[in-house]
């Protein structure tokens, strides 16, 4: 079923040392400030954070899992990064849909990402290929 104005959707991760540490060899980011206890402690966040983009992930995971679904192709995204993410925290991605272009497949998602204490992390918006219905229905 095609999404709708309003419909939203969401997922929720603990951001784990073992996914900050994955992340960093995956992307090559090594930066200390996410990897090393004592330079992070010399920092203005005073801890180790997670990567800006590995939270901005969470939101890819509810646009290609949960909405739009399956199939679904990013065509871009805008991140403002409002709060740090520190290892442990728990972090909820929230899409929703503002808006549908007719006869494109092409939805406009407001995308939240906020912490496990109500502060919003990140803010954005995403744009994204809705799957063609694809072979009849059973």
């Amino acid at each position: 079923m095609p999404p709708t104005i309003g419909a939203s959707a969401s997922r929720t991760k603990t951001f784990s040392d073992e996914d900050v540490r994955a992340f960093a060899h995956i992307s090559t980011d090594a930066n200390p400030v996410h990897l090393d206890d004592s330079y992070a402690a010399t920092t203005r966040f005073g801890r180790r954070i997670v990567h800006g983009m590995l939270t901005a992930g969470l939101i890819s995971a509810v646009l290609g899992n949960d909405l739009p679904g399956p199939g679904t192709i990013y065509l871009s995204q805008s991140l403002q990064f409002k709060a740090p993410v520190y290892v442990g925290d728990t972090v909820t991605a929230t899409v929703e849909v503002t808006a549908i272009r007719e006869g494109r497949g092409i939805v406009t998602l407001a995308t939240t990402c906020t912490r496990q204490d109500g502060t919003v992390v990140i803010t954005g918006e995403a744009l994204a290929l809705v799957p063609a219905e694809s072979g009849p229905s059973s």
